[in-house]
């Protein structure tokens, strides 16, 4: 290694490593000269924003909240019915529960007594009645009466009755709502007790006998009621009949077998 650029040589390699920073041979600190050094990152070095905390979600108002679900009803058991007479009346003047009572403010209430010579039983108040507040009023009343007259009786002898003491809207009832009228409609005859039953409308004589008006013309029924049986006959609405003219003979024919004079 003793040539002559030797010396220029070794004043190079000092002078590249003067250059890199090494002044010494030999530091008091040991260099890790392997290591990466840090990044000069201006952006690494800036404090990292912290998200805004995300505002509290308000309550729903109480109307637009999901209701917690209803326990189901327990299906309530059959209507008691009062067992005495003067009880029975009062209760279908008064009382929440009397089936068919619901459509109508206003009850068109039985009028007349118990153990009458001949009960008129018809479904449901006509228009003319629900407004009135009283079975059989209007022309159908007076056509009534005559029809009364026919077999030797008046209004006063009778007991005039509708099982549902309100009408129905359209003069049509669901099915859920017969069952208890049906309930009602035996109830009714037992306490009243008439010598003899007209049913007056197709609709009491379908729920009583299960028969259509002409089935049933000029025929006695003899509906078992409170094990024995009551006479029994069907007719035409006097509302119908005056609408129906033609229909006035079946009435008779079933009428006049209650005839009181003959």
């Amino acid at each position: 290694m003793g040539g002559p650029n030797t010396a220029l040589l070794a004043e190079s390699y000092c002078d590249w490593w003067s250059l890199a920073g090494v002044e010494a041979l030999v530091g008091d600190r040991p260099a890790g000269w392997l290591a990466v050094p840090p990044a000069h990152d201006a952006a690494a070095s800036r404090p990292k924003r912290v998200a805004d905390p995300a505002p509290e979600t308000q309550p729903l108002p109480a109307a637009l909240r999901r209701q917690p679900a209803e326990a189901p009803a327990e299906p309530r058991g059959p209507i008691a019915f009062p067992d005495e007479w003067n009880d029975f009346q009062q209760w279908l003047a008064a009382s929440d529960e009397v089936p068919g009572s619901q459509w109508d403010a206003r009850r068109v209430l039985p009028v007349g007594n118990a153990a009458a010579p001949l009960m008129l039983l018809t479904a449901w108040p006509e228009i003319d009645d629900q407004r009135e507040g009283q079975l059989f009023v209007g022309p159908a009343g007076t056509l009534l009466d005559a029809m009364l007259r026919a077999i030797g009786l008046t209004r006063s002898q009778c007991y005039l009755a509708s099982l549902a003491i309100t009408r129905p809207p359209g003069g049509r009832i669901a099915a859920h709502d017969s069952t208890e009228l049906e309930r009602l409609l035996w109830h009714h005859l037992r306490l009243a007790a008439p010598q003899r039953l007209v049913l007056v409308g197709g609709d009491i004589l379908r729920m009583a006998a299960g028969l259509s008006l002409p089935d049933a013309r000029g025929k006695s029924l003899d509906l078992n009621q409170n094990g024995g049986k009551v006479d029994t006959v069907a007719v035409a609405h006097p509302a119908t009949l005056l609408a129906r003219p033609a229909q006035k003979a079946a009435a008779w024919d079933s009428l006049k077998l209650f005839n009181w004079g003959r």
